[in-house]
């Protein structure tokens, strides 16, 4: 199971902006932001508390650069690369690979993002953000890989589904490993992946 990225103290490496943010991630992912005080950011990160205002002038803005920086809105610049040519099940593996959703950082940062969207306003725009980005990342490479031209709407309910199934795998992922069980790999994603493509591949050659 992956483990929580190594810590560091300032005296080692001295960037105790990062430090900040490490502290930042794990405690709020554990107690929730409005649970967290700075103070306890500080301590955690092994640094004075007034270095932790002078790196981020309000607490809001931990958690605003926090999600901005570890888990990016528009997390991939370009997937042509991932596009496999008339197997849009091959090209979808390759899509969540790339993304790596369900690595431990991930699943970290989903838990705040999913709850800080509560109360959060900016959180809530930047997590509407990034599942447009997913969304329309998944149009991108069945469009590009499927056999048959599909029509706009076709592709649309695919990649939704898509986007779900990868969501929900790393949110089992991310129970499995903190109940210390095995992954299951009969849930792999690759089933779904052919699923999606067989339903693209037969909707496009209805012209539905």
């Amino acid at each position: 199971m992956p483990g929580p990225r190594q810590r560091r103290t300032a005296s080692v490496d001295g960037d105790a902006r990062e430090l900040i943010l490490d502290a930042a991630e794990e405690l709020i992912a554990a107690r929730g932001f409005d649970a967290t005080p700075t103070a306890a950011i500080a301590t955690k990160a092994g640094v004075p508390k007034g270095l932790v205002f002078y790196y981020f002038p309000t607490k809001e803005s931990i958690l605003t650069t926090l999600i901005a920086e570890r888990m990016p809105a528009e997390p991939l610049a370009d997937v042509g690369d991932l596009v496999v040519t008339g197997e849009p099940e091959s090209a979808l593996v390759n899509l969540d690979a790339a993304l790596n959703l369900r690595d431990h950082h991930s699943s970290v940062m989903r838990v705040i993002i999913w709850r800080e969207a509560e109360t959060h306003p900016a959180v809530r725009e930047h997590l509407r953000r990034l599942r447009a980005y997913l969304h329309n990342a998944t149009v991108e490479v069945l469009r590009a890989s499927s056999p048959l031209t599909a029509p706009a709407r076709v592709l649309d309910s695919c990649a939704t589904a898509w986007v779900a199934a990868m969501f929900s795998a790393a949110s089992t992922d991310r129970l499995r490993d903190l109940d210390e069980l095995a992954r299951d790999r009969a849930e792999d994603l690759r089933g779904v992946a052919r699923l999606v493509a067989a339903g693209l591949t037969q909707l496009s050659a209805a012209g539905a």
